[in-house]
């Protein structure tokens, strides 16, 4: 499950506003000489141009509070959460924040419906202590890496000489990386956990799983170039009693994918009753196994048999 594709809410600041009710002509929010704006005519403007995303922004919303029912996301959580997400995004993480037009507290709100769908989707999930130990064997520690990349062999040489010869490892990415986001950092690609060693080119991972801290990997051929790896750190494994529970969590989340989860909300969804009344929005939780649609009259029965 996850991770950073958020999604596109846009109005779910006017559905809280509102409340859903379509009562009453609503509270002015902007006035004119020619008359004012409500929150119930932005709410309906909005209906009108992003249906879909209306849609979506009554699910978040709705999961939330029904998700709160059930399961608690502590402030401990959120903020060890937080700081995950900026360390994995780094110096992309106000652009980041910027993409969405959140700021840092609409930010932790995401956040919090994602740990909330995290335990529900994992509340029914089993394993075994024999799947948890073999998960924990393979299991690697984060690493930070930095690397250099360059187009050609000739280039790749020259780099491998100058190292030789005492280089200073980031002075010669920032000079000869091709790679931009990680050049301007010293070739710097930060820190990475066990799951996200996958998230490079095979070629790259391999080299990862035979470096130690501080040596540098011989040319590693991809698609993109020329690759000079370095691990710069690594942190320590601890044992297996202390990092059970952490294990056990990660081999859950494993077993969930995207159907998994859909299956869960909407199990939640039902057993709290959820009913939309705007029928504008009514296919907010519909699900294709709904039979809610109305009856077809005796003509189009006819015809359709």
């Amino acid at each position: 499950m996850k991770k950073w594709a958020l999604p596109l809410s846009l109005a779910a600041g006017v559905l809280a506003l509102s409340g859903c009710n379509g009562a009453g002509d609503g509270n002015v929010i902007a006035t004119s000489k020619a008359g004012d704006v409500t929150d119930m005519e932005l709410y309906a403007e909005m209906k009108e141009k992003y249906g879909p995303q209306m849609e979506q922004a009554l699910q978040e919303l709705m999961q939330k509070k029904v998700l709160s029912e059930n399961y608690e996301v502590t402030d401990d959580e959120l903020v060890k959460e937080l700081k995950k997400a900026k360390e994995q995004l780094g110096d992309q993480y106000e652009m980041f924040l910027a993409q969405y037009g959140l700021d840092e507290d609409g930010f932790k709100e995401f956040l919090k419906l994602e740990l909330l769908r995290e335990k529900a989707a994992l509340a029914d999930v089993k394993v075994t202590d024999d799947e948890v130990k073999k998960y924990y064997d393979a299991w690697q520690p984060e690493i930070n890496v930095s690397h250099i990349l360059v187009e050609d062999e000739a280039k790749v040489k020259e780099v491998q000489q100058k190292l030789a010869d005492g280089g200073d490892f980031a002075k010669l990415a920032t000079e000869y990386s091709t790679d931009p986001g990680s050049a301007e950092n010293g070739g710097s690609l930060g820190w990475i956990d066990n799951a996200g060693r996958a998230q490079f080119v095979p070629e790259f991972t391999e080299a990862l799983g035979t470096l130690k801290v501080n040596e540098v990997s011989k040319p590693v051929k991809s698609d993109y170039g020329y690759h000079i790896i370095k691990i710069t750190d690594q942190k320590e494994k601890g044992s297996f009693e202390d990092m059970k529970s952490q294990m056990t969590d990660e081999v859950k989340k494993s077993k969930v994918d995207s159907d998994t989860l859909q299956t869960k909300l909407e199990k939640e969804m039902k057993a709290a009753d959820v009913k939309v009344i705007d029928k504008d929005l009514k296919g907010a939780f519909e699900t294709n196994d709904d039979t809610t649609s109305e009856p077809k009259d005796d003509e189009e029965s006819k015809e359709a048999k």
